[in-house]
This record gives structure tokens, sequence and C-alpha cells, in this order.
């Protein structure tokens, strides 16, 4: 049995792990949408007001669980309090579902960086070029194959030089290549009315929807209730400051969000001639609208290759962090090295992930509740399970196992700045906001409710 466990080297590499983790296809695909939907600026101060307060109270207790404990979800729970060993099942299933969707996805970001790459920019801008590609049986599955691959081989290597490395690499890039882009979309003609239209507060869009919006964008980015920063905690050092480093994580977080809408929101709003209804949200902002803004472009082919390498880092840290935890699980469950352990998760990654993927093509005739196989597993995730596991959590941790568990495990490196505020946060406020998101989310998901 291999007991040993890995460790971030120092606080930086934890911190650039996490964020990574956080840093993914949501800060690109859905943050600019609802900002520019939900009134620019208004929205933007929502979110950033609800990262310091239930962003941070989440992180804060999923982190410091995994710390004090040493253990992924799976034991993490169950070594507080017995009772609730059932909440940390509940967590691993999360990211057994999510990951081999996530990385369908991440196969199709790998396909259109070649297609950019290759100077196929017209090609890549064709109205029925995405739908014609996921559609293919076999095509799809090869690049789907090869992200898996790519995810894996960092797994594989472990922690300290697998995880850390990987993301003491990719992060800072990610940072230049986003910045570039930016300031590149942003001084274009035009752009300034779009930096406007993202930027401004507009009231007249305010409502009870913005706050809820906001609330759940924030959830689903900060990469909570999935097993990831209980995994990533317990690989943190007891010297390194979990307050500060869960701080740094929401800027950094933020930052790239903020950066994402700068990137997008202007670009979308030359190329339609400010057409509102043109910035849509998820694939088919990326893989639709965004190739047909970067085909209209000085620099297009250029713009539109680096672009989907940034995509590619945003979705791979993230998928890195996916797969490491699944790892971590088996590990801590059956007693498997980690060679042994990400070849399991591996294999059983490229199994489901390639049902999904022909889940455009030869299985389009699977629905489940009148949703294809990647929308109703990522329903189930997202909508369903994360707000639930959320909500055990809090009221777990909150009322049955005490927050002073948690607030002593901060209070390892210095005085815990916010200790009343955390304790009426996790007892109450955050449970409260974590139904609502529970309710807006399946509301939002079986089309009760219009985003």
């Amino acid at each position: 049995m291999d007991k040993k466990r890995g460790a971030f080297t120092n606080k930086m590499g934890f911190v650039l792990a996490a964020a990574g983790s956080a840093v993914g296809l949501g800060n690109l695909w859905r943050f600019p949408y609802l900002a520019a939907k939900y009134g620019g600026g208004i929205f933007l101060l929502i979110y950033l007001v609800l990262a310091v307060s239930l962003g941070f109270t989440l992180m804060v207790t999923e982190i410091a669980i995994g710390r004090k404990t040493g253990l992924s979800a799976v034991g993490a729970f169950k070594a507080l309090d017995k009772r609730f060993g059932f909440v940390g099942y509940l967590a691993c299933v999360v990211p057994f579902i999510i990951t081999p969707y996530y990385c369908v996805i991440g196969g199709w970001v790998v396909k259109y960086f070649a297609t950019f790459l290759t100077g196929q920019v017209s090609a890549a801008a064709g109205d029925d070029y995405f739908t014609g590609f996921v559609s293919q049986a076999a095509s799809p599955v090869l690049w789907f194959i090869l992200y898996v691959l790519l995810t894996a081989v960092v797994v594989i290597m472990g922690v300290e030089k697998g995880v850390e490395k990987a993301s003491r690499i990719m992060m800072p890039l990610l940072v230049v290549l986003i910045i570039g882009i930016s300031v590149y979309c942003i001084t274009r003609p035009g752009a300034a009315e779009g930096v406007k239209y993202y930027l401004l507060p507009d009231f007249s869009k305010f409502s009870a929807t913005t706050v809820l919006a906001a609330m759940g964008q924030l959830f689903y980015s900060m990469s909570l209730a999935m097993g990831i920063m209980i995994t990533y905690g317990s690989y943190m050092k007891k010297d390194s400051s979990l307050e500060k480093s869960v701080r740094q994580i929401e800027i950094f977080d933020t930052a790239i969000a903020f950066l994402a809408g700068l990137m997008i929101v202007p670009s979308v709003f030359v190329f339609s001639g400010g057409d509102e209804a043109a910035l849509s949200k998820g694939p088919s902002l990326m893989f639709v609208t965004l190739p047909k803004v970067f085909s209209d472009m000085t620099l297009g082919g250029v713009v539109g290759a680096v672009f989907f390498l940034l995509v590619l880092f945003a979705a791979l840290t993230s998928s890195i962090s996916l797969m490491e935890t699944n790892v971590s699980i088996v590990r801590d469950k059956l007693g498997w090295n980690r060679k042994k352990a990400t070849i399991a998760v591996t294999l059983y990654v490229l199994i489901l992930g390639a049902i999904v993927s022909l889940g455009f093509g030869p299985l389009s005739f699977i629905q489940i509740i009148g949703l294809g196989l990647l929308d109703f597993f990522d329903f189930l995730s997202n909508s369903v399970l994360m707000p639930i596991v959320a909500i055990l959590t809090c009221v777990c941790i909150g009322h049955f196992i005490g927050s002073k568990t948690i607030e002593d495990e901060v209070e390892l490196n210095g005085k815990f700045k916010v200790k009343k505020f955390y304790r009426v946060m996790l007892r109450w406020v955050a449970p409260i906001c974590l139904v609502l998101i529970l309710v807006f989310a399946v509301s939002e998901a079986m089309g009760w409710i219009t985003v």
C-alpha cells in the first residue's frame, strides 16, 4: 500500500495550482456574457462583493478540511465526524462526473488551436464548422484522447513535479497572453463602445436575477464543492498562511474573469456592430461566434491561435485538478500507488468521455430528461450535486462539527482576521445563498427561467 502523499513545495506553488483549477472555461465563456447582460459594472461589483464573502467562506472551509485531515474528500469528512462520511462520498461523485465531459470540451479546444495554427481561419469561421466537427464519430474522439493524455502525463508525475510545475509554467503564460489579447482588442477601432458596454453600470438591468447570476457564476468559477480544494488543501504545508492564500486565489480568479470580459465583449461588439444579441454564452461563444470575430479581424489568425492557446492553458489547469482529485480519491480509498491510480482513472475518463463525445454524433439519439449526454452530466454535477454538497458542508461544519475546527486550522499561521464574519457566513448566510443557487441552477437548466 502506497501511503506517500505529495505536497506543494511552497505557498506560491499551492496558490498557482489552486488558481489554475479555479480559472477554467467558465471564466472565459460565461462570465463575459453574464457581465454584459446584467448591467456591466453593477454585475462586476456584485461579483466582487460575493467573491470576498461567500467565495472566501466556502474556499477557506474546504482547504482547511483538506489540510487538517491530510485526506481527499472521501476520507476527510469521515475523519472529522463519522456521521458525515456520506458528504465526502457525495463530493467524490462530482469530479468523476465532470472530468470526462470536461476533457471532451478540452479536445475541441486543441482542435481549434490546431486549426488556427495551420491558418484555416475562414474554415473555422464557417456557419456549420463546429456542428460538422462535433457530430463526426472519429475526429472529436481522437482530439479528446490527445487532451486526456496531456492531462494524465502531468498527473502521473505527481504533485511537485507534475501539478505544481505545470501550474508554475501555464498560469504566468496565461496571464501574459490574456493581457496581450485584451490590450489588442480594446485598442481596435470602435472597441471603446464595447468597453463602455462592459464596464459602465446599467442600473436598468439590475434585478434579483443579477445577484443570483453573479452568485451562481462565482460558485462554479472557484472550483468549489468538487472535492478539488479539499484535495489541494491536503497537499498544503502547515506553515503556509491559509487566509492569505485564499485571498490570492480569489484575486487571481476574478482578475482573469474580468480580463476575459475585456478581451471578448468589445471584440464581439465591434464585429456585430453593437448588436447585444451576438454575445452568447457557452460553447457557441467560443467555437462559433469568436472564430467569426477573429476571421473579421486584422491579424485574426494570429490572435485566434493565441486565444485558443490561452483557453487550452485554462482548460488544462482545471482538468489536471479534476483528474488529480480523482486519483487522490482512488489512492485514499484503495491504497494504490500514483501510477496505478492514474492509469485506472485515465481509462475510466477515456471510456466515459468517448461515449459523451459520440453523444453529438452516432449516439445523439440518447436523451436523458430531454438533455444530450454532455448537457445531462453538466446538469447533474453543476446544477444539482455541487450546490447540495456545498450546503451539506456548511451545515455539518457550521452546526455539528463546529466552525472552531476550521478556525483553529486557519490560526496555525496567525490571527484569523475575519473569524466572526466567517462564522456568521458559514452558519447562516452561505447555506441560504447556496439553496438559492440550487433552485436557480435547476430552474435555468430545466428551461423554467432564462439567464
